[in-house]
């Protein structure tokens, strides 16, 4: 049962998650919240990991939680059922765009979806930003208003910001190793 959950949930994934990457985070999110394969910290780091690594991020985070969730054969499932629709689609949209590349209508869906991804990833990378500076779980238990600042994060965050601006012709590999450096040390 197990691995028709992981199919199931990774295939819808994989299929509405269009602009993969940070796109595929309100999903995966979703699936932290409902099935406990891999909580919604664990996302948060593995987004870190993603985001640092080769590779994209809804594939390391399906073979993540397939795997947590049934070991090998569940990594297996659930990153190839991310991906099989968008091999699928794309069976399909080259079969059929010579046909009609040249439609009003085939135009106006394409950019009809621009926005909607847009977004997707609007909304991922805004919930990467509460889970990264906030503690979002603190004011809903009830906590204090200081335990819902992660502070030492907002510093890191505040002078990775001005760095981008002030040091414009630093590679971005030094601030995700100066990051990196400051997450070890500060124990993030």
């Amino acid at each position: 049962m197990i691995f028709l959950q992981l199919f199931v949930e990774f295939f819808k994934t994989g299929l509405f998650a269009i602009g993969g990457g940070l796109a595929t985070l309100p999903f995966l999110k979703q699936i932290a919240i409902q099935y406990g394969w891999f909580s919604v910290s664990q996302l948060t780091d593995m987004i870190a990991v993603s985001e640092s690594t080769p590779g994209p991020i809804g594939i390391n985070m399906s073979t993540y939680a397939g795997f947590h969730a049934a070991g090998i054969p569940g990594a297996v499932i659930a990153t190839l059922s991310l991906v099989l629709p968008s091999y699928i689609v794309i069976l399909i949209v080259s079969h059929f765009m010579e046909k009609f590349k040249d439609s009003p209508l085939v135009n106006d869906v394409f950019y009809g979806i621009r926005p909607a991804t847009a977004g997707l990833i609007a909304g991922a990378m805004f919930e990467v930003f509460l889970l990264s500076l906030f503690n979002t779980d603190a004011l809903v238990a009830g906590g204090s208003v200081m335990d819902f600042f992660r502070i030492v994060p907002i510093i890191v965050y505040i002078v990775a910001l001005i760095g981008v601006y002030k040091l414009p012709k630093l590679h971005p590999i030094v601030f995700v190793i100066g990051g990196a450096v400051l997450g070890i040390v500060l124990g993030l």
